[in-house]
């Protein structure tokens, strides 16, 4: 069977340390785990890296990057195609020039064939709306089918 193709947000790589909340930390460790058995193809883009590095606190910082260190992935570079989607997203209302970064998640994965993004940001991404909004935008595109999930939904059977 063919590797799911994964796209990483920073609410992922973020919950790898998130001492307060220990079932959330605890599964995307697990997820990472999966990930160095090689049951993944991992993609991150140039708007995680970004992101990361405007982390505030120099040990966590540390901490996080330590983690992604430790596993295979390919960086994307935001495309003018990955900008395009963010900005349809934006013009049909499904999420706002508040969650931009959201929105090039999104474009990044799509653009480059992701068949999953995985996050924890249930505000803006991992929602029935935003879901339902990217699966209009990719039939009306011609964009494979994005599927945006929680890290516990890829681990659940992944130790078959």
């Amino acid at each position: 069977m063919k590797k799911l193709k994964i796209y990483l947000d920073t609410s992922f790589i973020g919950y790898l340390y998130q001492p307060t909340m220990p079932k959330e930390q605890a599964d995307t460790r697990q997820l990472l785990h999966l990930i160095k058995q090689g049951k993944y193809s991992v993609c991150i883009s140039d708007v995680v890296v970004g992101e990361l590095m405007k982390t505030g606190n120099a040990e966590v910082k540390s901490i996080l990057l330590n983690y992604l260190a430790e596993i295979d992935y390919t960086i994307i570079e935001t495309s003018d195609e990955a900008r395009d989607i963010a900005e349809t997203i934006k013009s049909l209302g499904i999420l706002t020039e508040k969650s931009h970064d959201d929105c090039l998640h999104i474009g990044n994965a799509m653009s480059n064939d992701c068949d999953v993004l995985v996050s924890w940001n249930f505000k803006h991404l991992v929602n029935i709306d935003t879901i339902q909004g990217v699966r209009a935008i990719s039939d009306l595109k011609n964009y494979k089918t994005l599927n945006i999930v929680q890290p516990t939904m890829l681990i659940q059977g992944g130790e078959k």
